[in-house]
């Protein structure tokens, strides 16, 4: 091959190569902002189980009423999403008796437990899925 058929040919090559790279940059860089609006889902809904536990803790505290429908889901809500470890009933800590006051500190410590897991845990899986690069658009 003559020199001018080598420098046709690298020129025609040269897009083709750099085509490629630019859709593998536009791939990764798709996949990171997929994995970063993921890693935000999985941070709120964690949140909100925390939060919701927090108020049904508060609303069991506060002798809200249970006939609301309101307050009726976030306590029903609150007893699945207390990993059956953190349950009023049953809990990590029990105070005896069913008196208003062992009833709230039942829910608030063992509810309030619960809720600091769920934010552990949501901030770790949160971590896990969100692209090293901080900088995504």
């Amino acid at each position: 091959m003559t020199r001018r058929h080598v420098e046709e040919e690298t020129e025609s090559t040269a897009p083709a190569d750099t085509t490629r790279v630019d859709r593998a940059a536009q791939a990764k860089a798709v996949a990171n902002q997929v994995r970063a609006r993921l890693a935000q889902l999985v941070w709120i809904v964690c949140a909100l189980a925390a939060l919701v536990l927090a108020v049904a803790a508060l609303c069991i505290a506060l002798k809200a009423n249970l006939d609301n429908s309101l307050v009726k889901f976030c306590i029903d809500t609150s007893d699945k999403l207390d990993f059956g470890v953190f349950s009023r009933a049953d809990g990590v800590a029990h105070w005896k008796g069913h008196s208003h006051a062992s009833v709230t500190k039942n829910a608030l410590v063992n509810w309030g437990l619960a809720a600091v897991v769920w934010l552990i845990i949501g901030r770790i899986v949160e971590r896990i899925i969100r692209p090293s690069s901080r900088r995504v658009s």
